[in-house]
């Protein structure tokens, strides 16, 4: 679970419903944190374990879940019958990625990693072509299963739960329109953070909602330093959510998402919510960063826009066209039945 270890992603719901099962599972985890080696004494005790007792239950593991690319994997040999499950972290992509970006020896080496995948788990069969190359295996180890993190969106009880537990964190936001803005992170953002959106007038021109703020904490961090959040971050109605643990808690609370390049909205377009996309970058992006798998303006179900006043204007009219997002959703899901997590188990899991 190098990118996603909550609950809510799709190892951890796969975790859930098997301790649910108490079929004997036992289950042994390797995170981001594991890989944060340092040299005090707990870098010690890491070092031992991420050298040698990861290695030695990664071998012993019958089921391998992953929710990354995992590179060491490019070294190991796997016993025939070990299943390895490549979950990934999105639901979908508007970007390219793995071997259709990489070069030189991260892509030779990104390829070797991925050959010890049996099962790639996608929502649809346009999924699946992509994936397919992305990872660099045959279409026969692709399965439209359906990705546990989606199953949320589809349990009411689920859904009723969640609300009430963010509104009861977060009273003064209950009467208000929440807009969730969650843009991609973009590669020189790491030396030169900025945020494009222009909150302050926002928060003016919108008073009866609320921003939410889903930022990189680089892009946060320098939005806070720069003395630009004084009086409009963590204010009456723009919040940062960066450090909020679940995601999807996000986007059922919220009425309206803003975001750009990012894969989010294929979780976003299953409530069927408006989506509005601030490409405010998009002929650089799509020149200098990795190209896109389809036209993006054709492939986004909602309006393209290149500024904040736009936004502001759409969301005031409130005119969206709910209909391009319900095509869109069929187009990347075969199942919306919420069943997807059962679905892995009965057809690879099940003992």
């Amino acid at each position: 679970m190098t990118h996603d270890e909550s609950l809510d992603g799709n190892v951890g719901q796969v975790v859930d419903f098997l301790k649910e099962k108490e079929e004997g599972y036992r289950f042994h985890y390797l995170t981001k944190k594991d890989r944060q080696i340092s040299g005090n004494i707990q870098g010690l005790k890491g070092i031992i374990s991420f050298f040698v007792m990861k290695p030695y239950h990664l071998a012993r593991s019958e089921v391998i879940l992953m929710d990354n690319v995992f590179l060491p994997m490019a070294y190991m040999k796997m016993r025939k019958s070990v299943k390895v499950i490549q979950l990934w972290h999105g639901t979908g992509t508007i970007k390219k990625f793995g071997q259709d970006v990489n070069t030189g020896s991260l892509k030779k080496l990104e390829k070797r990693a991925n050959h010890r995948i049996t099962h790639l788990i996608v929502n649809s069969e346009e999924t699946k072509r992509i994936y397919s190359r992305a990872f660099g295996i045959p279409l026969d180890k692709v399965y439209v299963l359906g990705l546990p993190r989606t199953d949320i969106f589809f349990s009411e009880e689920m859904i009723k739960e969640r609300r009430e537990q963010f509104f009861a964190q977060f009273p003064n936001l209950k009467n208000k329109r929440l807009l969730l803005y969650a843009p991609t992170f973009r590669d020189e953002e790491s030396k030169q953070p900025k945020i494009a959106l222009d909150t302050k007038l926002i928060g003016e021109e919108l008073k009866d909602y609320a921003l939410l703020l889903r930022l990189h904490p680089f892009v946060e961090e320098a939005y806070r330093r720069e003395g630009e959040s004084a009086n409009r971050i963590d204010g009456s109605n723009i919040i940062s959510m960066t450090g909020y643990p679940d995601i999807n808690t996000l986007l059922l609370v919220s009425d309206y998402l803003i975001t750009d390049y990012s894969s989010i909205i294929f979780d976003y377009c299953l409530q069927g919510k408006p989506m509005i996309f601030y490409a405010y970058d998009l002929e650089e992006f799509s020149n200098q960063g990795r190209g896109f798998y389809h036209p993006y303006e054709h492939l986004v179900p909602g309006p393209v826009v290149k500024n904040t006043e736009e936004i502001i204007e759409l969301i005031k009219k409130d005119q969206f066209d709910l209909d391009r997002i319900e095509d869109f959703k069929r187009k990347q899901y075969r199942y919306l039945d919420g069943k997807s997590t059962e679905r892995l188990y009965l057809h690879i899991l099940k003992k």
